[in-house]
């Protein structure tokens, strides 16, 4: 892992987060994954957070992330939430319907950070082994 460098400080900070659809719905498939991904990369073109690996399942996603320290952990699953969730019903109105009171997330989910010493392969094996069933996860390296 990589020392990152901001205006005023360096640091190595990665995160795996996982978010749930509201009700463990099965929402996402291929298609949306790949949505996404681009929903991502704009995010971290905007925010400067760094996409490692994504992994997908019909009803949630593993990612693994750098952040800068400015923002808590808690804020960057704020903003992943509610530009996915907004890109989403955009461009799949559809679902909407699917989810009463129109969120997508959950408000809860699950933050680990992750180390290079160990942890950060080992996470992202994880979340690249994630549903073995080829059905279940959809995978997606920002490599």
């Amino acid at each position: 892992m990589e020392i990152e460098h901001a205006s005023h400080c360096t640091y190595r900070i990665r995160y795996h987060m996982v978010f749930v659809v509201k009700y463990c719905k099965a929402m996402i498939d291929r298609e949306k994954m790949e949505f996404l991904k681009s929903i991502l990369l704009e995010i971290g073109e905007r925010y400067w957070f760094k996409f490692d690996a994504i992994g997908i399942e019909k009803d949630y996603f593993h990612v693994v992330l750098g952040a800068a320290p400015r923002y808590s952990p808690s804020k960057i699953m704020q903003i992943i939430k509610s530009l996915t969730a907004r890109g989403l019903f955009k461009r799949y109105p559809e679902i909407k319907k699917e989810l009463w009171g129109g969120e997508f997330w959950t408000d809860g989910g699950h933050i680990d950070t992750v180390s290079e010493y160990g942890g950060l392969e080992k996470i992202k094996r994880y979340v690249e082994e994630q549903g073995g069933n080829i059905t279940q996860l959809q995978l997606s390296d920002f490599q």
